[in-house]
């Protein structure tokens, strides 16, 4: 008979490691000290910017990433830059495996302690001898406390540990970063409860094949979830990178049919990046293909029914393709407009103009609606150099020195750049 993990199996180890935490006291709100508990900084500019100023004492926080995409990375030049005491927990790797990278990264920080240990007591007891100010634990998945029975990595494992850290870092004012697998749709593995009990859930994206990494917050009980770290990853480590849309704009090229810049917002952050289309006629009956990367495809189909519908530009013969240079995911709909002009630029193989810069909101009806903090999107186009923008109608052209042109409709702004005849409508 196939064994079946008991699902209640831990609790009792659970509740009784609750008695670390000492009993809480009532007190009146206004006579809490709101200067205890503020955040020290990591010296880590792009990551501090997404903390809010740094790590929180008594904080954990969570950092899911894909294997490989530079998360042992960043932690090891952060427990480098930390000042005071640290504890690099490596649960995965040897000793020598990160003493060999940080002595690539230049991370070999006289007083970082390394312990390559998978058992939760012996990382407890460790951080008893060391006393250190900032713990980095790799992976969370792999420690296994043997009172709970049960393999590395289960569901009892990762709860049970998790919940344990916490109770340590409360107990201690001491901050722990834990590191979480993903799984092949992105999210965190492990029990929905390993995001609940952390203070903070971090994650860091990017595209393998490209230098630039994204670093973003799901979760922050300290601060807003809105603000967006980039980095360049380099031969000695990960880099901030505070000028990230000239780094998006470096190699573009001007004149080209598909191409158009359009002004996205990361949180707080505007970033101008280069949005590239190419259609190409289909062979025979073959069903019209649809490919994206740092699109949504759902997005890409209802503006090509748009298009098609409301600006009478037929797209279902043709196969469309549909990029973000540099690695970038455009996840909010002000880079509709945009995306809507790269396509019927390629398909009537019709360049836009090289100082143009586009943003505003596509529906169902073919408006074109306002984009949520225009002032900022085109205040980072001005200090790039462009000279025009394609906004929305309600757009206030005070907001900026640009030449813009407000437009109401994909057809008006279609008309605007040349690609199809006024009377279009």
């Amino acid at each position: 008979m196939e064994d079946v993990e008991d699902p209640n199996e831990g609790v009792v180890s659970l509740a009784a490691g609750m008695a670390l935490v000492p009993p809480g006291e009532p007190t009146l709100i206004a006579d809490v000290d709101a200067t205890i508990g503020s955040p020290s900084p990591t010296n880590i500019g792009e990551l501090d910017r997404v903390l809010g100023g740094g790590l929180v004492p008594g904080s954990v926080t969570l950092l899911g990433g894909e294997p490989g995409i530079g998360k042992s990375t960043l932690l090891l030049q952060l427990l480098a830059a930390a000042s005071g005491t640290t504890l690099y927990v490596t649960a995965e790797e040897s000793a020598q495996q990160v003493r060999l990278r940080a002595s690539r990264l230049n991370a070999l920080s006289p007083q970082l302690w390394l312990l390559p240990e998978m058992s939760l007591p012996n990382i407890i007891s460790a951080i008893d001898s060391v006393k250190p100010q900032l713990v980095v634990i790799d992976s969370i998945q792999t420690v296994a406390d043997p009172d709970l029975g049960s393999t590395p990595g289960s569901v009892v494992q990762v709860r049970g540990c998790a919940h344990r850290l916490v109770q340590e870092a409360k107990r201690r004012d001491l901050p722990v970063v834990l590191v979480g697998h993903v799984t092949k749709e992105g999210g965190l593995a492990g029990p929905r409860v390993l995001e609940h009990v952390v203070d903070t859930v971090l994650s860091f994206e990017g595209d393998r094949h490209h230098a630039l990494r994204l670093l973003r917050a799901s979760k922050h009980r300290f601060g807003p979830t809105s603000e967006l770290g980039l980095f360049e990853m380099t031969e000695t480590g990960l880099a901030g990178v505070p000028d990230a849309s000239k780094l998006f704009l470096a190699d573009r090229r001007t004149g080209v049919p598909g191409s158009v810049v359009v002004s996205t917002l990361e949180g707080q952050r505007p970033l101008l990046v280069e949005v590239q289309a190419l259609t190409n006629p289909t062979n025979g009956g073959t069903p019209a293909r649809r490919s994206v990367q740092g699109v949504d495809s759902a997005r890409l189909s209802m503006l090509l029914a748009v298009l098609e519908r409301r600006a009478r530009i037929s797209l279902s013969g043709h196969d469309v393709y549909a990029s973000v240079v540099g690695g970038v995911k455009l996840t909010e709909p002000g880079a509709d407009l945009g995306l809507c002009l790269a396509i019927v630029s390629a398909i009537t193989n019709t360049p836009l103009p090289a100082d143009l810069i586009v943003a505003g909101e596509v529906g169902l009806a073919g408006e074109v609606r306002h984009a949520s903090h225009t002032s900022q999107r085109l205040s980072e186009a001005e200090r790039l150099g462009f000279t025009h923008a394609l906004v929305p109608s309600r757009t206030s052209r005070e907001l900026t020195k640009l030449t813009c042109q407000t437009v109401s409709t994909v057809n008006e702004a279609l008309a605007h750049v040349g690609l199809v005849n006024s009377n279009n409508d």
